[in-house]
């Protein structure tokens, strides 16, 4: 999975000199938090937050009247509050790395950028979270099999591959956690196939979990 599968395209950008209110109504009306500030090439100089508006200007400051924070906001550009130093990433790169990059830096979104530097898109952690979901297949209709394997060795997933495959059951995804507890697989197989709980238990598995999900 790529950034380039799972972030938003074509975001909405501002330029530098863009009024504040002006931003802060872009944000209000497609429910952003933040938007990338590009110059008149496309290219990233920086990134305005919902966040850097209220410390900025005393959005939040009860101590100003409407009028008083309506003129400020109108008189404040973008360029004034923005961050320049930013984390980007190309739309190339692979999303666990997109998704240690947030968490190694503590950040929640991430521009994504060309070789020249023109956002081409835009990826959140609600992104990542999303990418995760889909590659573990869980909206997914089909039965999903949680197997604990106490001594791992060589061969254990053509195993159970092979044991799916004699059924005629194909096989949609397939994930191998090393946990506490033990190896753990977790395979999402097509339809509803209980009878394979019972194959995997007399070949020595231990199926923790199963989940049959159905076509919406």
């Amino acid at each position: 999975m790529y950034v380039a599968d799972h972030m938003t395209k074509n975001p909405t950008c501002i330029a530098p000199d863009t009024a504040v209110s002006k931003a802060l109504d872009i944000m209000d009306k497609n429910n952003f938090h933040r938007l990338p500030v590009v110059d008149s090439e496309g290219r990233l100089i920086g990134l305005v937050t919902e966040g850097l508006i209220s410390g900025s200007t005393g959005k939040n400051n009860t101590s100003l009247s409407i009028y008083e924070l309506n003129y400020l906001l109108s008189r404040t550009k973008v360029s004034d509050i923005m961050v320049t130093e930013i984390f980007t990433i190309t739309p190339d790169i692979l999303v666990e790395e997109a998704a240690v990059k947030m968490r190694s830096n503590n950040i929640s979104v991430l521009p994504v950028v060309d070789l020249e530097g023109k956002v081409v898109g835009i990826i959140t952690e609600n992104d990542i979270f999303d990418a995760f979901i889909d590659l573990l297949g869980y909206h997914t209709a089909g039965t999903r099999f949680v197997i604990n394997v106490q001594e791992d060795h060589p061969g254990i997933l053509e195993e159970l591959a092979g044991m799916f495959s004699e059924k005629k059951i194909n096989l949609q995804n397939l994930a191998v956690y090393y946990t506490v507890r033990g190896v753990e697989v977790v395979i999402l197989a097509k339809g509803n196939c209980p009878q394979m709980k019972e194959e995997l238990t007399a070949k020595g598995y231990n199926v923790t979990d199963m989940l049959v999900r159905s076509e919406n």
